[in-house]
């Protein structure tokens, strides 16, 4: 029988976790691998947003090598163990009770509605009683922001939330919030991704730099 890379994958991070493999596979931990997890999931947005092809397929491995890595240590608890089979099995499981108008009888008539659909049954499945449980507090502020006006728009929830963008005279810690949180409202209410936007502007800035830097050598 023929394994699959996928197969090939789970028996090379047994082998380099366990005794006689790699001293620093070895001594990793789950809390040692977060800034990996989250460095090789920026490169893997950075690949995308430059239509790198060759990138992206590197990138993805390494987010998928992480996953893996995760999944082989987690084995190796001594009252709660799991293994990538539990993951895959588990989030095949949640992609069928989440899509019901795939996988069930449900109708449904726009991508609006799935979404919907997705955010009540997730809310029931983890028994949240506000839209703000479950939103990650240790996320960028900008992407959390996003997230909270996603929550409050997908519960029908009126915010009151500042209106106008003018950059104020004197800038302090509350000014600065308002103007922020004003820039973000916005552009989510003009479907604009704000992290997008400006991660697109900082590249610009980048490109702006380099050129003032060969002018001056």
């Amino acid at each position: 029988m023929t394994v699959s890379h996928l197969q090939r994958l789970v028996a090379v991070m047994d082998q380099l976790r366990s005794p006689g493999g790699c001293v620093w596979d070895a001594e990793q931990t789950h809390e040692s691998l977060l800034k990996f997890l989250l460095e090789e999931s920026y490169e893997y947005i950075e690949a995308v947003e430059t239509n790198d092809r060759e990138a992206m397929r590197e990138e993805l491995g390494d987010v998928l090598l992480q996953v893996y890595f995760h999944a082989r240590m987690a084995q190796e608890h001594p009252t709660e163990p799991f293994s990538i089979e539990d993951v895959a099995e588990s989030v095949a499981e949640k992609l069928i009770r989440r899509h019901p108008h795939v996988f069930g009888d449900v109708k449904v008539s726009s991508s609006d509605e799935v979404l919907e659909n997705w955010e009540a049954l997730k809310a029931a499945e983890k028994g949240r009683t506000s839209a703000v449980d479950g939103v990650p507090l240790t996320q960028p502020a900008l992407a959390l922001v996003a997230k909270l006006l996603y929550r409050a728009e997908k519960n029908k929830l009126n915010l009151t939330l500042p209106q106008r963008i003018d950059i104020p005279t004197r800038a302090t810690e509350e000014a600065v919030g308002e103007v922020l949180l004003a820039t973000i409202a916005w552009a989510m209410e003009h479907g604009v991704d704000p992290e997008g936007a400006l991660r697109r502007s900082a590249r610009g800035l980048m490109a702006e730099i380099a050129k003032l830097e060969s002018a001056v050598g």
